[in-house]
């Protein structure tokens, strides 16, 4: 009698170090659940935890490996812009679907889902602000909106950002990222290669600034027009940079490339980039760059003249 109410007492213990354990393998859950909730951001490199909040203050850069995480349009203004001063353009503009282009979903479908999915009407941000009390033009690519691809739409507002930035004598500065030009526009998404370079060398002209900023990714067409545009080329490190993707290049060559191939840190090595600067620097450093290349205000040649008869009288 006495072994059974042992046994069973022994038993009961054994059935509560179960459970312990089943509700300790739940504990990885409860966590995935937090983290997916927000509170904690799990760092895709290194895989380290940080608080959001954290994350976010420090510009969605991991302060253990300097993984520069993706961020939005929205983030991008609020990190570069100085507060109540960033005038939005041509926010109405929205893409048509003049092919009627169809691969497994209409194109025109596409785009309702991603303007309810993200509240952007295509993949640029474009306004008028002040960096630091300078004043910019700024144009913002948001990869989330069809992979930052480059359709009409893009190419005009980058356009119109521009001849507004000429005609105002602002100096330009494009975030970019993107896969590329957008098929699904066909020969149109082409031609905005040359609409917008076009608009950079009316710019060039009058002898203004232009600044790219190339982040992770910067690829196709928008690499092979306004990203290689600049006066001054800036990138964010490690961020992937290039043309073609690396498998293509690699069956055509049939040689295998570099691990460090068509990263930001090898096109500075061959003289592709001119600096790669990091996200927590790149409003100072912009800010250092436009203030250098202010234009020098002209004077009338008869306000010069009086000036230097002032001097001479002064020093009679």
């Amino acid at each position: 009698m006495a072994n059974n109410e042992e046994s069973r007492g022994l038993k009961s213990l054994f059935d509560w170090f179960a459970n312990r354990r089943k509700s300790g393998a739940t504990n990885p859950e409860r966590q995935e659940r937090e983290i997916a909730d927000g509170l904690w951001h799990k760092c895709s490199k290194c895989g380290v935890l940080a608080y959001t909040k954290d994350l976010t203050a420090n510009q969605m850069v991991c302060a253990e490996c300097g993984h520069h995480n993706r961020v939005d349009s929205d983030e991008r203004i609020r990190q570069l812009i100085d507060q109540n001063t960033w005038r939005p353009m041509d926010e109405n503009l929205r893409a048509t679907d003049p092919l009627q282009f169809r691969d497994r979903k209409a194109y025109s479908d596409r785009l309702r889902e991603m303007e309810d999915k993200l509240g952007l009407l295509d993949a640029v941000k474009t306004g008028l602000g002040q960096i630091n009390g300078l004043p910019i033009a700024l144009a913002v690519m948001d990869f989330r909106f069809m992979g930052g691809s480059m359709g009409s739409v893009v190419g005009e507002k980058i356009t119109r950002l521009i001849e507004q930035a000429t005609q105002r004598r602002y100096p330009v500065v494009i975030i970019c990222t993107s896969g590329g030009a957008r098929m699904q526009e066909g020969m149109l998404s082409l031609m905005q290669m040359a609409k917008i370079s076009a608009a950079l060398e009316r710019h060039r002209d009058a002898k203004l600034l232009y600044i790219p900023v190339l982040t992770n990714p910067t690829t196709g067409g928008v690499t092979a027009s306004f990203a290689m545009l600049g006066d001054i080329i800036l990138a964010e490190p490690k961020a992937t940079i290039g043309f073609a993707g690396r498998r293509v290049i690699e069956q055509t060559l049939r040689e295998k490339l570099p691990d460090d191939f068509q990263t930001a840190e090898d096109l500075l090595k061959h003289g592709f980039v001119d600096d790669i600067v990091p996200r927590t620097q790149l409003k100072k450093t912009l800010t250092q760059l436009i203030a250098l290349h202010q234009p020098v205000p002209t004077t009338p040649p008869m306000v010069l003249w009086e000036t230097m008869s002032l001097s001479s009288t002064a020093a009679e």
